[in-house]
């Protein structure tokens, strides 16, 4: 018995895929059947589309800001779990009677 990997499927193969969904022109079935994907996978891949759909009129500053908050937000989530793991160790060093001073 041999193991069957994952299919990748490419961005352009996806897009065609949602707009065709959207379109309305056939049903769910039909277009699992022509594109040979899942129903499930074609609405999770619509509604994605339809959700970022805006970012293609955006101009190259805007899109710039957009990625730059996402990096910003999630260094501020990484900071965040960093200093509660260091309070964390802080608090545990501190109740086996381990001084400050000794990992600064």
């Amino acid at each position: 018995m041999t193991k069957r990997s994952r299919r990748k499927f490419s961005a352009d193969f996806k897009a065609r895929v949602a707009l065709e969904a959207i379109k309305n022109q056939k049903t769910l079935a039909e277009l699992s059947q022509q594109f040979e994907v899942h129903p499930v996978t074609i609405s999770k891949w619509k509604a994605e589309f339809l959700e970022n759909m805006s970012v293609i009129f955006e101009s190259g500053h805007e899109r710039k800001e957009t990625q730059e908050s996402l990096e910003r937000d999630q260094l501020f989530a990484q900071i965040g779990q960093l200093k509660v793991e260091n309070d964390f160790l802080k608090k545990s060093a501190r109740k086996l009677g381990i001084s400050d001073s000794a990992w600064k």
